[in-house]
């Protein structure tokens, strides 16, 4: 079994940072590839960030510049840092891994329970 359990989301002014986590936890042999999607009310869910392979990076254009992936491979753990923060990026924001249990088994897709975020203007 895995858990994905993101934290860190939370209501700030417009202009704010805030910074979420996610830890992947469980029977893990890799995390081939690691985002974050975000659904906002009325809205379908959007990729925000992803890491692909473990290098290549990803972002939509309504974030680029402002948002950065990264992840902690030793501890199993990706980051989403949120600079500039606008009111349209009030959204539930989701981490979504790809998860190899085993050499040469096909990973996995695994989401967490979302954490909310809330920009205030």
């Amino acid at each position: 079994q895995v858990q994905v359990l993101e934290s860190g989301g939370g209501l700030v002014q417009a202009g704010g940072s805030l910074r979420l986590s996610c830890v992947i936890s469980g029977n893990i042999f890799s995390i081939p590839n690691v985002g974050w999607d975000r659904q906002a009310p009325g809205k379908q869910r959007e990729q925000v960030a992803r890491i692909v392979t473990g290098r290549d990076t990803y972002y939509a254009d309504s974030v680029k510049g402002r948002f950065t992936i990264a992840r902690d491979n030793a501890k199993n753990t990706v980051y989403l840092q949120m600079n500039s923060l606008e009111p349209e990026d009030t959204a539930v924001y989701y981490c979504n891994a790809d998860v190899q249990m085993s050499r040469g088994t096909i990973p996995f897709d695994y989401w967490g329970q979302g954490t909310q975020v809330t920009v205030s203007s």
